[in-house]
């Protein structure tokens, strides 16, 4: 997914909803503070999205511009429906989001989470598509292993998910070198 089809989606789910403001998650949220991230980073077609202030709603991106829509026939991409729950994010990311709003959005917000908070949410989630993802940030440089173990204290996990995170992104960070060379 681009940039531009990230704000075809921020445009669509406004004009579903009713709502002005929306909240992306997920490995699209990149697209906030990365508008050109590199094709590695751009491969899904979905987005993860919420209205902020209306997240019952997110059932209603689902039947009109979710997958299996006639949007996402006649697009090729689509969002999907999610909750303020789908991420588990530290302590204010509300606080660091990059805002997308412009002519192709119709001026509707989409809050795309920052992504040191994304990398983190991985992390934690740590399924093998989240892996791959952060071993390419890592690599980039998009987000650096000292800031993530810092800013991994602000996550809100027991002592026990706290230590499995931390070894996560210590794991992955010592793939880098295989993985760019």
């Amino acid at each position: 997914m681009t940039r531009e089809q990230l704000e075809h989606i921020i445009r669509a789910a406004g004009r579903i909803t009713n709502e002005y403001e929306f909240v992306i998650v997920g490995s699209q949220s990149l697209l906030g503070a990365k508008p050109n991230p590199g094709s590695e980073f751009t491969a899904s077609m979905e987005a993860d999205i919420y209205p902020l202030h209306a997240p019952e709603k997110s059932h209603d991106i689902d039947v009109h511009i979710g997958e299996g829509s006639r949007f996402q026939e006649v697009y090729g991409y689509y969002a999907e429906g999610v909750d303020p729950s789908t991420a588990k994010l530290p302590s204010g990311w509300m606080d660091r989001v990059h805002k997308v709003q412009n002519e192709n959005t119709d001026l509707f917000i989409g809050y795309c989470i920052d992504p040191l908070d994304l990398f983190l949410a991985k992390a934690y989630a740590s399924r093998p598509k989240d892996r791959d993802f952060c071993i390419a940030m890592l690599k980039h440089g998009f987000v650096q292993l000292g800031k993530a173990l810092e800013h991994a204290d602000a996550m809100p996990l027991d002592a026990e998910e706290m230590r499995r995170l931390r070894a996560t992104v210590r794991r992955w960070a010592k793939e880098v070198p295989a993985a760019s060379g």
